[in-house]
């Protein structure tokens, strides 16, 4: 019988992505990782060389994910850029939890160039938007970018305390919440 390279590594990727998603690079553990895969540690050892590599192979594929599903041309609507990015973490809630753990465990460490190139490509963007008066120029370029890629991170990241007395559980009225504070901003 010939083994699927391929599927194997996508298999492994999936069950990184679970398992960092749970318990971050330190805590993730490669045989739990090979076992959800129906791998083994060798496989995770041969295609990612150790498990930092399947960590930054899975933090990619997150990146590359957001990229290619939300384009953003300058000229979009910010705040529905906003809740795009929002439906995104609402429909892959591991996305969230990763972009945490990789700013307490690996935050020091150089970035991903794709992830940074994009920002700064966007923010470029955005900033141009702004100067042929598409957008609201009431914040720099760069700092309004950021509070929008916060402002989509809002219902995943908020304490449970403050999530049950603002009690607001309805998809549809939380990325509607994130629409309306976005525009807000640009006011």
């Amino acid at each position: 019988m010939q083994r699927d390279a391929e599927a194997t590594k996508q298999r492994l990727l999936a069950a990184g992505r679970a398992e960092f998603a749970a318990h971050g690079l330190h805590g993730a553990r490669v045989d739990r990782i090979a076992a959800a895969a129906r791998s083994n540690k060798a496989q995770i050892y041969h295609y990612y060389r150790s498990k930092v590599g399947l960590f930054d192979a899975v933090w990619s594929a997150a990146v590359e994910q957001i990229v290619d599903n939300l384009p953003f041309d300058g000229d979009d609507d910010l705040p529905e850029f906003a809740a795009r990015l929002s439906d995104i973490y609402a429909e892959h809630p591991e996305i969230p939890r990763l972009i945490t753990w990789q700013n307490m465990e690996r935050g020091a460490e150089a970035p991903d160039a794709r992830a940074l190139d994009e920002v700064r490509r966007r923010i470029g963007v955005l900033a141009d938007a702004q100067s042929r008066g598409v957008v609201s120029d009431r914040f720099e370029a760069r700092l309004l970018f950021a509070v929008m890629i916060h402002l989509a991170m809002l219902w995943p990241t908020i304490a449970p305390e403050v999530l049950m007395v603002v009690d607001v559980h309805d998809a549809a009225r939380r990325r509607e919440l994130v629409r309306r504070v976005a525009a807000a901003l640009l006011d």
